[in-house]
């Protein structure tokens, strides 16, 4: 009797497509024999991290045959000050996909729904689906959330509202007014799970919302340290709740979700502001010269307050991303989104814009 996989899955899985992220350096150089690749395809922080994560990672490996604090305490700790809140309120996850999972399956189940904006980050759908839950989508307004839209989504079995602040792989980001605004109007069976992934590369606009807890009981707040902190390779996120929602969180995350070398790294990262704040300028340098060399180009950009540029290319964007791997260039182009004459670029080193930007020319002609 042959066994059928397929036919014991759940359906809801079933429907899923795998998230598709952007293409390693080290596949396209075995795919195209190119030595020299760069890679502006996944946001990843162009200058590395900070110099004080190698040696608290360094000190750390004498220990790897034991189990790391699964309590994140020291991280937690470090976190709570940072943001000036209890640590009791703050949960940690391995990336920031790893706590929209542990909050989907903490609210969501079969009958019940979670809104999202048109071009929002792909992970939401696909928590909430695998789940069983619906998926409400509400169209976009200029590329960005239509906060009007999302809220005459909500009925009574919504339980989620995902919100990109700013958002991937658009770029767009809300004001505090228009953010507090659609908070106070919310029924108060909505948990609104507000994604700052991005928000220490925002120059303007947009909040830091940590101190909005008191107010807003509701309110789960995601970041990460794989972005402006460079960790991604490290996989750290952590949400900021009330001491209530964290519990509930914690009851359903994971033990050890935190590796004990990704628990230091983050904390000396954490430590190093002046790296984050080199960081936030060196994006700032790079936006302005991307800017400029799609302007020469003709070609239009969305305004974006990330490491990144959703890059409009009035053509199918498909043979232009496989022109730029030809030329040893990485970027990711948006079908999944519904913009399939989108690429997203990230912001990179100035000699890597500037050989995007070449490249890009030479395949557009």
């Amino acid at each position: 009797m042959s066994f059928d996989v397929l036919s014991w899955a759940l359906p809801s899985v079933l429907s899923l497509q795998p998230y598709q992220p952007g293409k390693p350096v080290s596949e396209l150089q075995r795919e195209l024999g190119l030595a020299d690749v760069i890679k502006l395809a996944s946001n990843e922080n162009p200058l590395g991290c900070s110099p004080a994560v190698q040696p608290a990672v360094q000190a750390e490996l004498a220990k790897l045959a034991l189990y790391p604090d699964g309590a994140g305490f020291e991280l937690r700790q470090a976190l709570a000050r940072h943001h000036g809140l209890d640590m009791a309120q703050v949960t940690l996850g391995n990336g920031s996909n790893d706590l929209l999972e542990i909050i989907a399956h903490s609210f969501l189940s079969c009958p019940h729904a979670a809104v999202v904006s048109e071009y929002a980050f792909a992970i939401y759908g696909l928590v909430v689906r695998a789940i069983g839950a619906r998926l409400l989508s509400a169209a976009a307004h200029d590329y960005g959330h239509d906060l009007a839209a999302m809220r005459a989504l909500i009925d009574a079995q919504t339980r989620i509202v995902f919100i990109a602040n700013p958002n991937n792989p658009t770029g767009s980001i809300l004001s505090q007014a228009a953010l507090r605004e659609f908070m106070q109007d919310l029924p108060e069976h909505v948990v609104v799970v507000l994604d700052e992934a991005y928000l220490e590369y925002a120059q303007e606009g947009g909040v830091d919302a940590a101190s909005w807890l008191a107010q807003f009981p509701a309110l789960i707040i995601c970041r990460t340290f794989s972005k402006a902190y460079g960790l991604a390779g490290l996989r750290v996120g952590y949400a900021l709740s009330s001491v209530a929602i964290a519990d509930v969180l914690n009851r359903v995350r994971q033990p050890f979700n935190v590796s004990a070398v990704a628990l230091v790294a983050a904390q000396a990262a954490l430590a190093d502001q002046d790296f984050v704040a080199r960081s936030r300028q060196l994006n700032a340098q790079g936006m302005t010269q991307m800017l400029s060399g799609l302007h020469t180009l003709g070609v239009r950009a969305l305004p974006s307050q990330g490491n990144f540029l959703c890059v409009d290319l009035d053509r199918p964007a498909q043979p232009v991303y496989t022109g730029l791997l030809r030329h040893g260039v990485i970027v990711r182009p948006l079908a999944g989104y519904g913009l399939p004459q989108h690429l997203r670029i990230s912001i990179g080193l100035p000699h890597e814009n500037e050989r995007c930007l070449q490249a890009l020319d030479e395949v557009l002609r």
